[in-house]
């Protein structure tokens, strides 16, 4: 059985709730990364901020990405993954909410993230393609 654990790409980088859009896009480029999980001080995981984010909601609505914080971007409840459960969650989780990331948590801490990269590395050709291509179908980056 393949776990979320042995998928995930571990010590993932997360942004404050607190830190500025700024500071978020400042660290996504230092990283060469299009997503960042947003944290609470005690590295819950508050939601996910991705580079068509702060684009979208920031700079095409001509705000200031320093009076912003991270935290203010963050929109429901992020779908999440025990790092325990089997792979087969992982790919239901991420076909039925079409995302492309999915943070992996342990006792209530982000410990890691599942990407679509990760999936296609790891499993058969036919299972990656599927799942992928479910996750695929509504063009907009989730």
């Amino acid at each position: 059985m393949t776990t979320a654990r042995e998928l995930m790409t571990p010590d993932c980088e997360c942004v404050r709730a607190s830190d500025t859009v700024l500071d978020a896009a400042r660290k996504m480029a230092d990283l060469h990364i299009g997503v960042l999980p947003i944290c609470g001080e005690n590295l819950r995981l508050k939601g996910m901020l991705t580079d068509r984010d702060i684009v979208v909601k920031v700079v095409a609505q001509q705000k200031d990405p320093i009076g912003i914080k991270a935290g203010d971007l963050a929109e429901g409840t992020p779908v999440l993954v025990n790092a325990d459960d089997d792979v087969s969650t992982v790919l239901h989780l991420m076909a039925d909410h079409q995302i492309r990331r999915l943070p992996v948590i342990e006792n209530n801490e982000l410990v890691g993230i599942i990407a679509q990269a990760d999936i296609a590395r790891a499993l058969k050709h036919k299972v990656a393609g599927k799942t992928i291509e479910a996750i695929s179908q509504d063009e907009g980056d989730r």
